[in-house]
């Protein structure tokens, strides 16, 4: 635990913030190991899901603003498993081999949830990159997590130096 206060202490501004939100989960609540290598594919995935949603919505108020509901129909175009499917696809080629191995270990997970509103094929595709969005995410490399998502939703977001809020 004092190895990530340390770590924490040599990161500064927005990476400080992210970076101390896993740490002060694991610090508060005396969890146990958060290794991501350790967690199953599906494990990865129930996080990642967690994860994949919360970057939405937080760009969404941060740079669109609006009343819950306006937000909440926006994120569900988003945050859905047809849409986590075209952004893989939109990212794949750009994985490590690390990050396309943890992919492939989500995608081909055996699991008993069934699709809702889309293909089995964009189920499993969309299951894969929350298993990688989990995983970034408890490796500590959220950078290269809103890196992938922020190249996989392309200009969806892309908000004009002017129009930032800061």
């Amino acid at each position: 635990m004092e190895e990530s206060i340390s770590k924490e202490n040599d990161l500064s501004g927005d990476d400080l913030r992210m970076e101390s939100l896993t740490g002060s989960i694991c610090k508060y609540f005396g969890a146990g190991t958060h290794d991501a290598k350790s967690q199953s594919a599906l494990s990865l995935a129930y996080i990642g899901d967690c994860i994949y949603d919360l970057v939405v919505r937080t760009v969404l108020i941060t740079h669109e603003g609006g009343k819950h509901g306006s937000l909440h129909n926006k994120a569900t175009h988003i945050v859905n498993a047809q849409a986590q499917a075209d952004l893989i696809d939109a990212i794949e080629p750009e994985l490590t081999e690390e990050e396309r191995a943890v992919y492939h270990r989500g995608r081909n997970a055996n699991n008993t949830s069934k699709a809702k509103n889309a293909s089995i094929v964009a189920y499993r595709k969309a299951t894969g990159l929350e298993a990688l969005i989990g995983y970034l995410y408890l490796e500590g490399r959220h950078d290269r997590l809103v890196e992938l998502m922020k190249m996989g939703m392309g200009d969806r977001f892309t908000v004009s130096s002017g129009d930032q809020k800061g």
